[in-house]
């Protein structure tokens, strides 16, 4: 194995997104307009085989998660085939984020080909605000996915919700008696200025704090040790199932322990989900290289990685691409 993957700033990237494709079945407020986007040609998606092939890359240089993203992953046509082709590699935690319209009825095959665990985006649990804020009526197949993943052993099962002021921030305590009544894990996470109407504002965020104090009030929380990964982590206090954590992104951003590195969907390697430059690994597999110097651009790009975003600086700029187009 070669030398890992670390910055000048001392940090090892052992954490890798992959974006299968940047399509969704869903349109939420805060990620895309109502009509969609722009999809990228399918001939500009990399094959599974040239994942497969970069995912073997990264593995030599440290990387020990892979988490496929989209888009919406489960859109992608054969996704258990890549599953299998990336569990037959040996990637030590192979998981996926999907927005679940679809995990019922790929939970299981998902299981069957190596998924280790999932995380579902549930932004409210009431279904007309779940509605406006997905613009799709489809509460009740996520959370029929939720149970099918339980069943077929995708565990923990995690959700992520995105808390907007003004939209669904009265939710955060009925978030937390659902995730003691099943046993998931909740995370919630920040208003992040990457929707491509470039609708964010700052008086949109709700600070982490603000969520955890109250559901404090109601569901006392203890800290849980949660290593590398950037949500603040609680267990309830009374020892029910279940817990909360929250990804303070934009109040309390964590990049100083960042991990974490991405490849978009169009085979572009992005060293921070607010980069502003991409190294092109697609045109590289294309023109022959070989994994020597895959690694050798890869490492370059990881050694410039600047030391954080600048949401809360005058000078901060927002990246070209918004979320569902770089991958969660």
């Amino acid at each position: 194995m070669r030398a890992p993957l670390v910055d000048r700033f001392g940090r090892v990237a052992d954490d890798l997104r992959v974006s299968l494709t940047d399509r969704c079945n869903f349109r939420c407020t805060y990620c895309m307009p109502a009509e969609g986007l722009a999809w990228l040609p399918r001939s500009d998606l990399l094959t599974y085989e040239e994942i497969e092939r970069l995912v073997g890359v990264f593995l030599d240089l440290g990387v020990r998660t892979v988490r496929l993203t989209g888009g919406e992953p489960l859109l992608r046509r054969g996704v258990e085939a890549l599953v299998s082709m990336l569990a037959a590699r040996g990637v030590p935690d192979l998981s996926m984020t999907t927005n679940g319209l679809l995990l019922a009825e790929k939970a299981e095959a998902l299981a069957a080909a190596g998924l280790r665990r999932i995380n579902v985006s549930v932004d409210s649990l009431l279904r007309h605000r779940f509605a406006e804020m997905t613009r799709r009526d489809a509460l009740e197949r996520v959370l029929d996915g939720l149970r099918a993943a339980e069943r077929a052993g995708l565990a923990p099962i995690k959700l992520n919700c995105v808390v907007v002021r003004g939209t669904n921030e009265d939710e955060v305590v009925d978030f937390a008696r659902f995730a003691r009544a099943t046993g998931y894990q909740v995370r919630f996470i920040e208003f992040m200025p990457l929707d491509a109407e470039e609708g964010w504002s700052r008086d949109r965020v709700v600070p982490s704090e603000e969520v955890l104090a109250a559901i404090g009030r109601v569901y006392p929380l203890v800290p849980v040790d949660h290593g590398p990964e950037p949500a603040r982590v609680f267990c309830f206090a009374d020892g029910a199932p279940g817990g909360v954590g929250v990804i303070a992104s934009v109040s309390e951003p964590f990049c100083g322990d960042c991990n974490r590195i991405r490849i978009t969907a169009d085979g572009q390697f992005r060293t921070c989900l607010f980069a502003l430059e991409e190294t092109d690994l697609r045109r590289l597999l294309r023109a022959g290289a070989d994994d020597d110097q895959i690694a050798g651009a890869v490492r370059e790009a990881v050694a410039r990685k600047w030391a954080g975003h600048r949401i809360n600086e005058a000078d901060f700029v927002r990246p070209a691409r918004s979320m569902s187009m770089i991958g969660g």
